[in-house]
C-alpha cells in the first residue's frame, strides 16, 4: 500500500472493516478486535493512527508487532489468518497494518486472563459479544453442507412481515407468529444459514433480514 493509499483509507473513518489505534497499550484488547474481524468478514487493524485521523506512526514498530502477535497467540483460539505490512510516514515512524483474513473455521474465541472463552463479532465499528443465534450462525457457516428448511405457516407470516417491514427480531418474530423463542430462534438461524436471511449483529437484540435488503 502506499502513503496516498493509506491516507485515503484513514480518511475514510473506522467501520465494519476497519479499526485505529493510537499505541499498543492493551494488546489484549486488540487481540479482540482481531478476532471480531475473523468471526466476521474480516478487516485492517491500523497502528499508529490517533482518535483524530492523524497519522502519528510508531516509534517502535518491532516492539508493538511482537506484542500484538504475541497477544494473538495468548488470547485467540484457533489462530486466524492475517498478514502485516508497514508504510513509513514523513516523521520516520512506521503505520503497521494487520490484515486479518475472515475465518474458514468459525467461531474464533477470545479469552482474556480472568474471564471465560467469548466470541466477538464486528457491528458497524464496533466489537460486540456475539448473540447465541450468531454463534450458531458462524458454527454453521464452517460446516461444509447445505441447509434446508420446510416453507411453512410461520416462515410465510416472517416473509410477509419483512415485505412490510424489512427487519425483525428473534421476540419479534415469536410474537407475531404466535411462537415459542426457542422456535423463532432456531427458524432464523437456519433461514440464515440457507441464504434466505442475513443477520446483523446487536448488542441489544440481533436483527434479521431478507438478502436483498439494504443493511
Amino acid at each position: 500500500m502506499e502513503l496516498k493509499d493509506l491516507k485515503a483509507l484513514v480518511k475514510k473513518g473506522e467501520g465494519y472493516n476497519l479499526e485505529f489505534k493510537l499505541k499498543t497499550n492493551h494488546p489484549d484488547k486488540i487481540a479482540k478486535e482481531i478476532a471480531a474481524f475473523a468471526n466476521s468478514g474480516g478487516g485492517k487493524l491500523l497502528l499508529g493512527i490517533s482518535d483524530d485521523l492523524v497519522l502519528k506512526g510508531l516509534k517502535y514498530p518491532d516492539e508493538d508487532e511482537y506484542l500484538i502477535e504475541k497477544s494473538i497467540k495468548k488470547h485467540i483460539s484457533p489462530i486466524p489468518e492475517y498478514s502485516i505490512e508497514r508504510i513509513k510516514l514523513d516523521s520516520e515512524r512506521d503505520i503497521v497494518i494487520f490484515d486479518i483474513k475472515e475465518s474458514e473455521e468459525k467461531p474464533l474465541f477470545y479469552q482474556n486472563d480472568t474471564e471465560e472463552k467469548k466470541i466477538f463479532v464486528r457491528n458497524e465499528d464496533k466489537s460486540i459479544q456475539a448473540s447465541k443465534e450468531v454463534r450458531e450462525i458462524l458454527k454453521g457457516q464452517s460446516k461444509d453442507r447445505s441447509f434446508r428448511f420446510e416453507y411453512g405457516e410461520k416462515e410465510r407470516i416472517l416473509m410477509n412481515f419483512l415485505e412490510k417491514n424489512q427487519q425483525i427480531t428473534v421476540s419479534g418474530f415469536s410474537e407475531i407468529a404466535n411462537i415459542s423463542k426457542k422456535n423463532a430462534s432456531r427458524t432464523l438461524v437456519l433461514l440464515v444459514l440457507a441464504g434466505v436471511l442475513k443477520v446483523s449483529p446487536n448488542e441489544q437484540e440481533d436483527v434479521f433480514m431478507s438478502k436483498e435488503s439494504e443493511t
